[in-house]
């Protein structure tokens, strides 16, 4: 576990709710403190949006907290939760391609979508995001500062 992370907080839209929840359960058993933003029916109709705009307020401010976003492609809450300055949100498919993201982008948001990976890799993937370090080199703090 990463000591360094203050919260994990999750959310997902209707389609992403029984990956969400098994995340919630995996995270906490493996000592991370989540904050579970919603929804919890998949038969309540949830715009992605929303979901993203809930997960980037509660981490406004948070430098040492990690979101994860889960809709049906993972696509539309990554390019929703982007439009927020403090969040760089990237989709992830697998965990190679969560250390890249998190090394060289310092991505904070993990987006998933549930109808594309099984909810054993998508918490491959969220284990990997949270385990990963950023590289900190000078050019990739140069380059996330032109965009945050």
């Amino acid at each position: 576990m990463n000591k360094t992370i203050s919260k994990v907080y999750i959310a997902a839209d209707h389609r992403g709710v029984g990956t969400k929840l098994y995340l919630i359960e995996m995270l906490t058993a493996a000592g991370y403190m989540v904050v579970n933003l919603g929804t919890d029916d998949p038969n309540t109709m949830v715009d992605y949006p929303d979901v993203a705009a809930s997960l980037a307020s509660a981490m406004d401010g948070d430098k040492n907290a990690r979101g994860i976003l889960i809709c049906g492609t993972g696509a539309g809450v990554m390019i929703a939760a982007n439009r927020y300055r403090h969040i760089r949100a990237s989709r992830c498919d697998n965990p190679t391609q969560a250390r890249e993201d998190r090394f060289h982008d310092d991505i904070n948001v993990l987006s998933l979508g549930a109808d594309d990976i099984d909810i054993e890799m998508a918490f491959l993937c969220a284990q990997t995001f949270l385990e990963s370090p950023f590289d900190n080199a000078e050019r990739r703090i140069r380059r996330i500062e032109k965009i945050s």
